[in-house]
């Protein structure tokens, strides 16, 4: 992952080695070579994340000189730290020390096995609710992704999620277990929550350049002061991710570039609304074809 852009771009390069050097590991090598096991680990997937995206943004100003800024900048849970590093409110190597914590204090939070999530399609908002309600009896499960118009992923208790799934087929919906470490995004990460807010202290927080559209609101946030608290609540919170999308449309914007690995934004923007078109950026070739979008 990031290897091709590494090789093309000195300020991709750069960003690696200093994720290296944050994190006193070589996530580098973990991310180039692997094994795939350790690098899908979420201690390790989301400072991974978090560097080949900002490399890719590097090697895009590198070779795309006076860019200007975006409108808005926005991500999907994870994410979000990237979009607050692009807009200068988070310093890269305190975002990836921050991020590996937070992917091991994720884990940490619900014992293995005990907590699932499940994609529930073709539902909207009120009928996944009254689905977890019904679900729960005395666990947990909640909507915790709201990832586009009939796609809403739920989390909580197993066992719960579990009788989630049933109900939502006996109502004719399609229900997805999905293959995760940890019921993100639910009330059951609340102790992973305390320990983001403690790392989040330690490092400072700048005003955003542009404005950055938290996941827990789906409103833009142009004030430092509320960094902290938006990647606190984040946590244990459903991602808006579909508001999100719809609030920048409402806002006029018309081009959006996916910049980190894979396209899975960029399919659920075509799905949330499609003015809105799309470019990804993470190797050499999609950073060619970036230099061009929207011009």
């Amino acid at each position: 992952m990031g290897k091709a852009l590494c090789a093309a771009s000195p300020a991709a390069r750069a960003c690696f080695e200093s994720a290296d050097r944050a994190l006193g590991f070589s996530l580098s090598k973990l991310c180039f070579e692997g094994p795939l096991e350790e690098l899908t680990l979420t201690k390790h997937a989301q400072p991974a994340i978090l560097t080949a995206s900002t490399a890719a943004l590097a090697a895009l100003k590198e070779s795309k000189p006076g860019l200007e800024p975006p409108r808005f900048a926005a991500g999907h849970s994870l994410g979000e730290y990237s979009a607050l590093v692009a807009a200068g409110a988070l310093r890269f190597e305190d975002a990836v020390r921050i991020v590996h914590l937070r992917g091991k204090a994720m884990q940490d939070a619900v014992p293995e096995g005990q907590g699932a999530m499940a994609a529930i399609l073709g539902a909207d908002a009120e009928t996944v609710a009254q689905v977890c309600a019904h679900a729960a009896e005395d666990e947990v499960v909640t909507a915790a992704n709201f990832n586009s118009p009939g796609q809403i992923v739920i989390a909580g208790h197993a066992g719960a999620v579990a009788r989630a799934r049933n109900l939502a087929e006996q109502r004719k919906l399609k229900a997805i277990a999905l293959k995760v470490s940890a019921p993100f995004h639910s009330p059951l990460m609340a102790p992973a929550a305390r320990v983001v807010a403690e790392a989040l202290a330690t490092v400072a927080v700048e005003p955003p350049r542009f404005p950055v559209i938290s996941n827990v609101e789906a409103r833009a946030n142009a004030e430092a002061s509320r960094v902290r608290e938006l990647l606190v609540r984040q946590v244990d919170s459903p991602v808006l991710w579909e508001q999100s999308v719809r609030l920048m449309a409402e806002h006029g914007v018309t081009h959006a570039l996916e910049i980190g690995p894979g396209k899975v934004l960029s399919g659920l923007v075509k799905r949330i609304d499609k003015r809105i078109g799309t470019q990804t950026v993470f190797d050499p070739d999609s950073i060619a074809a970036a230099r061009a979008f929207g011009t």
